[in-house]
């Protein structure tokens, strides 16, 4: 009688994420939600949009210098866009360095680390799991500041169409897509300041270096956006990376700055995290040398080391091509005066004709310097007018101060005298914003 052989064991399937892994993820996401600070955080990103809509809803001011700020009583769309240029300069950085920048040094401080690392986790899964906490704290929380950054300015000034940065009325529709994309857009750098942040904590050991650190960086770039005309270096830094969505709000979109700037968050953000695994992986936590606390040698090390890449990249600036100059300033400008003129007419009742054009001759210089580069422009816009008199135009010039930046975007302003205030009369006898008073603008230098 032959023998039954027994039937094959069923293999069990290992699972996507290992246990040690999924518990330190689950511990490092507990400690980030029981900080104060990072509770303050989300406080500030649920009811700060609602705040600033407050504000200027009982006062008349706008914050003019920032890209559609004119617009802000007028489109809830302009509200989110204000916030979103903000946050780009100086939130996200403040957001990845309370978030990351002490994430791996407070183990130093506490001497937790023997004791994290013998939890049946390897060095690898805390490592992945700190990293996974903080990247969805830092997406979750930006999620929180542009939905409520839109909840803010529908209920408070409402979904209105919104003059774009080709002086066009955009449809709230599209509005509403390009301003969710924008913000969709500016996560990829937002990671890489959180990448950078970590570096800061991996190598300083040093908390206050790893909350700061990013700060100094958006400080730093934003020194250097003032200076040099050339765009390669500009292009290189995290802080450009944000300013990519500018070029989705004209009329003629140009896709360039998007797709350099998530290329250089990605280089970054690998960089970063290739570094600080390799400073990771090589440190002795078993002998107790890394138990001793902070220490300040890195950091004054670092300090030193960053010093000397600052000036470089300042002596770096000039280098590569101008993105800014005076022939691209003054098309734009013409191009745009075209635009907002013809919307000022309609807004007053009269007709304008189906691709309608101004017979226009925009002249842009820089007064004591070559007309070239990122600074204070000063564009006269001559305006032949049709007259049915023997003389065939009437030659009107209008004259405005621009200030323009690095990567392409501008803010034109004319005295009152010219045309008038902020505020004028529709055909409907209410106010509205003059489109001409201030125009905000961007071109492609790439």
């Amino acid at each position: 009688m032959s023998a039954v052989a027994p039937a094959p064991a069923l293999a069990q399937s290992e699972p996507l994420v290992s246990v040690g892994l999924r518990n330190a993820y689950q511990a490092e996401l507990h400690k980030l939600t029981a900080q104060l600070i990072t509770r303050i955080l989300m406080l500030v990103c649920a009811i700060g949009p609602l705040a600033f809509a407050v504000i200027l809803k009982v006062q008349s001011g706008t914050p003019s210098d920032a890209l559609f700020g004119v617009w802000v009583h007028s489109s809830g769309f302009a509200v989110s866009l204000v916030i979103l240029g903000f946050a780009g300069s100086w939130g996200f950085p403040i957001v990845a360095g309370v978030l990351a920048g002490d994430l791996f040094s407070s183990e130093d401080r506490h001497g937790t680390w023997k004791t994290i690392l013998t939890r049946s986790c390897t060095r690898e899964d805390v490592f992945a799991a700190k990293l996974l906490a903080a990247g969805t704290f830092a997406v979750g929380l930006i999620a929180l500041l542009a939905a409520m950054s839109l909840i803010a300015g529908f209920v408070l000034v409402g979904a209105h169409a919104l003059v774009n940065l080709s002086g066009v009325l955009t449809s709230p529709g599209r509005m509403l897509a390009l301003t969710v994309v924008s913000w969709v857009i500016c996560l990829l750098p937002l990671l890489a300041y959180t990448s950078l942040a970590i570096l800061f904590s991996v190598a300083t050991r040093n908390g206050i270096l790893g909350v700061l650190g990013p700060l100094l960086v958006a400080l730093i770039t934003q020194l250097l956006d003032l200076i040099g005309k050339g765009v390669v270096v500009h292009e290189l830094l995290i802080g450009s990376a944000f300013d990519g969505w500018h070029g989705l709000f004209t009329s003629h979109p140009f896709f360039g700055p998007v797709l350099v700037g998530s290329l250089v968050s990605v280089i970054w953000i690998v960089a970063c995290l290739a570094a600080s695994w390799r400073i990771m992986r090589r440190r002795d936590f078993l002998t107790g040398v890394s138990g001793g606390g902070p220490s300040w040698t890195a950091p004054i090390k670092l300090v030193a080391v960053s010093t000397v890449v600052v000036a470089l990249l300042a002596l770096a600036c000039g280098v590569g091509p101008t993105g800014v100059t005076a022939y691209r300033v003054a098309y734009n400008i013409g191009r745009e005066f075209n635009n907002v003129t013809l919307l000022q007419q309609e807004l007053i009742g009269r007709h304008v004709p189906t691709n309608a054009r101004l017979y226009i001759q925009p002249q842009c210089n820089r007064r004591g310097t070559k007309a070239i580069g990122p600074g204070d422009w000063n564009c006269n816009i001559y305006v032949y007018l049709p007259q049915a008199n023997s003389v065939p135009y009437q030659l009107t010039s209008v004259e405005y101060d621009v200030s323009v930046e690095y990567n392409g975007c501008y803010k034109a302003q004319s005295p009152p005298a010219f045309l008038g205030g902020q505020s004028m009369q529709d055909a409907t006898g209410h106010s509205v914003t003059n489109p001409l008073f201030i125009v905000y603008g961007c071109f492609n230098v790439l």
